[in-house]
């Protein structure tokens, strides 16, 4: 069963990691390294990205009938889908096992302190979406 594992921040976090010292971000990437390797050889990762900050985003929606853009960020969302891992593994409890392990993600400053990671299965078929 693939599971989806979503990280999220906020614009004001993005803001933060740019005035960290070089030491403290290279801290937070070889972690993030070292947890994507950790994946690939245990052969349970598909896909994995991070996303530029939220400042750089671009929201469509219907209204009236017709696709409106807006540029981001948005005042009224507080924390947005900063990266994410597709993994591959026997079970919910072994996705949410994995994602579990971002908590020991260093962060100057605590910016990491609340942060969460959302756990989804994938539905890889029209059929798993039916009652």
């Amino acid at each position: 069963m693939k599971y989806i594992i979503l990280t999220y921040g906020s614009q004001a976090d993005y803001a933060t990691m740019a005035g960290w010292a070089p030491e403290d971000f290279a801290a937070m990437g070889e972690f993030m390294q070292s947890f994507t390797n950790d994946l690939v050889e245990s052969g349970e990762l598909v896909e994995t990205r991070g996303l530029d900050e939220p400042v750089h985003t671009r929201r469509v929606q219907v209204q009236a009938g017709a696709p409106v853009v807006t540029d981001g960020p948005y005042a009224e969302t507080q924390e947005v889908i900063a990266g994410f891992w597709v993994v591959e593994c026997e079970s919910f409890d072994r996705a949410t096992e994995i994602a579990a392990r971002l908590a020991g993600c260093p962060s100057p400053g605590g910016v990491f302190a609340d942060s969460f990671a959302d756990v989804r299965p994938l539905v890889e078929h029209k059929e798993d979406l039916l009652p």
